[in-house]
């Protein structure tokens, strides 16, 4: 399956498949590709890839040790003396590591790949199997990798082979001064505001030229690089066209300024190529993301999962490199490497004990303090949503029966996101915790369904109550999130005694509490007609506001996912 480079396909696995033909034309300046979308198509192209190159597997718990190099420690005892190994790095030189779900890729791992992508030690493949938008690889290395590819949608797989090239990136000329100037206008109108996409673009250029065999770049390998580098990291549209200006032609000007004229041509000229470079990028965004950019929201993506805050544990959760340390307090014991770390010192240590009284030199290995590993672990924190109902007023039942859907659709979620939900209610001259934190839905159905309404609104009250239970929740480990349900119109001060003016400011002062405390909030305003007070009240409390006047449940658990607190190091 070759191609036209011209021409933008309507399945994303021809671009994929250009892009793979470039990297494996030239791995050390393309770095790699990440390959978005567990698909048959996906598995076809990296089927077809390792045809090519070779390709080595990246573990997906690799250590240091593996990944980077160090002593062989079987080898190394069996010999007496330090026995290196080889890392998956140096193994992978001259073809690539292959990542499976890089989107979970601990930050460490990232960091020395990152590293050896710039020393040119190794080309990475990374396999984005991410299910949520906000998932991705990290940016460390994706931002290295040339390519990236979507092939989540394709429906083609047969058949899928990566032609060899015509030609080498040696035999092609570099790009003139008027195409890489197009190039930069065009990274600029996506806003893409990275020095090595705009290379990777103008190396792609002549990359699909040499593809080809053909000496010079034209403008279709411009629109090809433009459609597969700078495309996929668009953070916004192109603005608008302007208004065409007047089509009366100015008299011919003297000999003296036919240079002037002849600048402003070739200026024009380049400013003819932009436009079909930029033109050429809006034809090949997704849908989904050119929607998004239409409505001036930039992709926002991460390594988290969102399940919750990461936390060190000494127990058990996600192996982590080992450190040096005493095994105590729960810590457990690395003994393969603190073996590892003892015997590059063996022969020294033995030159030191030879001469010494009751000193074993024959000893089959001589072991320190310093030499003592312990075991390291990752596990996620659970994640609770704290509601903080405002159970107030006429509009009361409305307001808990939204209340009651999105809290039975949080908890249909909870064993799958580890979430929990807790429950305040404030009406009246009280406010109470009403459902203590619980994956619980048979519980949380029954005390919902005995939740009053009606009465005044002691919105002080209440966030002291949500601040509180959150407190208790982090105290715990925990991550916690305050969805508020109110439309912010207190008109009972914290000591219980009515009267607008001092309830508006101790709910201010609650709220300041909360924000101080750096406690993820989010106010949602479903009263009939949303007034300034819900706006304030989110602005106390530094946190998001959204005003839903016909909110459903689902609309509600939807603006809750976007609070929740992701990727916190704790």
């Amino acid at each position: 399956m070759i191609p036209d480079a011209s021409v933008a396909t309507a399945d994303p696995l021809g671009d994929a498949v250009l892009a793979a033909r470039l990297f494996a034309l030239a791995p050390g300046i393309f770095k790699g590709l990440t390959l978005r979308g567990g698909s048959p198509a996906r598995d076809a192209l990296v089927a077809a890839l390792g045809d090519t190159m070779a390709l080595r597997r990246l573990p997906g718990h690799v250590d240091d040790e593996r990944l980077l190099g160090g002593i062989d420690l079987a080898a190394s005892l069996s010999a007496g003396r330090p026995i290196r190994q080889t890392g998956l790095i140096e193994e992978a030189q001259g073809g690539a590591l292959i990542a499976g779900m890089a989107e979970r890729m601990d930050g460490a791992i990232a960091g020395r790949l990152a590293q050896a992508l710039d020393d040119g030690q190794v080309a990475l493949v990374l396999l984005d199997d991410a299910a949520e938008p906000e998932e991705a690889p990290p940016a460390s290395l994706t931002e290295r990798l040339a390519f990236t590819c979507d092939l989540a949608a394709s429906r083609e797989w047969r058949g899928v082979e990566l032609a060899p090239a015509l030609g080498t990136l040696a035999q092609v000329a570099p790009l003139e001064t008027q195409a890489l100037r197009a190039l930069a206008a065009t990274a600029e109108a996506l806003g893409v505001d990275s020095l090595r996409a705009l290379i990777f673009a103008g190396e792609a250029a002549r990359g699909l030229a040499a593809l080809d065999g053909r000496a010079a770049a034209s403008e279709a390998d411009l629109s090809g690089a433009v459609r597969l580098v700078l495309a996929p990291r668009a953070t916004r549209l192109p603005p608008q066209e302007q208004d065409a200006p007047p089509e009366d032609q100015p008299p011919p000007p003297p000999d003296g300024e036919r240079d002037d004229q002849s600048e402003s041509e070739q200026q024009q000229q380049e400013i003819d190529l932009s436009e079909l470079l930029v033109e050429a990028a809006k034809a090949s965004i997704p849908a989904d993301l050119l929607a998004q950019l239409a409505q001036g929201k930039a992709p926002r993506r991460s390594s988290s999962s969102g399940t919750g805050q990461k936390r060190k544990a000494a127990t058990r959760g996600k192996p982590l490199g080992a450190r040096a340390g005493m095994p105590r307090g729960g810590a457990k014991l690395a003994l393969i490497d603190s073996l590892r770390a003892a015997v590059p010192w063996q022969a020294v240590r033995r030159k030191e004990l030879g001469g010494e009284a009751g000193a074993d030199a024959a000893s089959p290995i001589l072991m320190r303090k310093e030499d003592l590993r312990i075991r390291r672990f990752e596990e996620r924190a659970a994640r609770v949503t704290i509601f903080a109902v405002d159970a107030s007023g006429s509009a009361a039942a409305a307001r808990l029966a939204e209340a009651k859907g999105a809290v039975e659709l949080m908890l249909g979620q909870a064993y799958v996101t580890r979430s929990e939900v807790a429950l305040v209610a404030f009406r009246g001259t009280t406010a109470e915790l009403i459902l203590p934190p619980t994956r619980s839905l048979t519980r949380a159905r029954r005390a919902l369904s005995e939740l009053p309404g009606g009465g005044g609104t002691p919105l002080a009250l209440g966030l002291n109550v949500a601040r509180e239970v959150a407190e208790a929740v982090i105290a715990r480990g925990r991550s916690a999130a305050l969805v508020i349900l109110t439309d912010g119109r207190a008109n009972i001060a914290a000591d219980g005694s009515p009267g607008r003016p001092q309830a508006k400011l101790d709910g201010e002062a609650a709220a300041r509490a909360i924000a101080a405390r750096g406690i993820d909030a989010l106010v949602v305003d479903i009263s009939a007609r949303p007034g300034p007070e819900g706006a304030e009240l989110a602005r106390a409390l530094d946190g998001r506001f959204l005003a839903l006047p016909r909110a459903d449940a689902r609309m509600l658990q939807a603006a809750i996912n976007a609070v929740q607190p992701v990727g916190k190091a704790a």
